[in-house]
């Protein structure tokens, strides 16, 4: 079954979140000082994927353009009030920790190679072990997140399951379309920009900023036409 790996990655989360409910009953103080130590982790995380690269100006100009493309469609905002409203439904205190946990774990587990190398070996293949490693990573940071920003963190499951799931679905149509080098140099740079974006939530995390990343998804897209461009051309010359 080519959606059991992407299946098993959202089951994780969401059991990685009941776990984590059970210990947010922990000083602020100490989950201040955790919060802190999260940040700084996926700020190292977010630069050594950045530094992957192998043409940085595609991830400036992906990160320069999709913030552009993110402001005019306002990608944050419209994330935010889909996590207040699940705020709302669930009867929460209103306080935005449900939209928080949402929104910063979305952008997490979504970002990343691994979603799209393992939905794509799911899919061709019927290769699930690159997403049972990432359902394994992702359970034990969504214990670890909602500690700190609450059972919002669970609804997370629900993107990344849509965004895998796609992928595997349409991993045989796009492995027939898409050159293999193609692919190769577009993950190489995908990775490189998303780590820029893992970084910048690392930052927020740590409380240093409070970065739009939300609006800087897009660049994922310039990122996608830079990399194609660059190549058709190389090919053509």
């Amino acid at each position: 079954m080519f959606l059991w790996g992407t299946l098993v990655n959202g089951l994780l989360i969401i059991i990685g979140t009941l776990l984590g409910k059970l210990f947010h009953r922990i000083p602020e103080g100490m989950k201040s000082t955790v919060m802190h130590g999260i940040g700084l982790s996926v700020m190292v995380l977010g630069l050594q994927m950045g530094l992957k690269s192998q043409n940085f100006l595609i991830v400036i100009l992906s990160l320069v353009l999709g913030g552009v493309l993110g402001e005019f469609w306002d990608l944050d905002d419209k994330l935010n009030r889909l996590g207040l409203w699940l705020e709302r439904k669930i009867g929460a205190n209103g306080k935005g920790s449900i939209s928080q946990g949402f929104v910063t774990a979305t952008l997490i587990f979504v970002i990343g190679a691994m979603s799209i190398i393992g939905a794509l070996d799911s899919g061709i293949r019927g290769d699930h072990d690159v997403l049972y490693t990432k359902s394994i990573i992702d359970g034990f940071t969504s214990i670890i997140l909602t500690t700190t920003l609450g059972i919002g963190v669970i609804f997370s499951a629900i993107p990344v399951m849509l965004y895998q799931g796609t992928i595997a679905l349409f991993a045989t149509q796009i492995d027939r379309i898409i050159p293999a080098e193609l692919m190769d140099q577009f993950i190489v740079e995908m990775t490189a920009t998303g780590g820029v974006m893992i970084f910048a939530i690392g930052l927020n995390l740590a409380g240093l900023t409070k970065i739009k990343v939300a609006n800087l998804l897009p660049g994922i897209l310039v990122t996608a036409a830079a990399v194609g461009a660059i190549y058709f051309y190389h090919q053509l010359t």
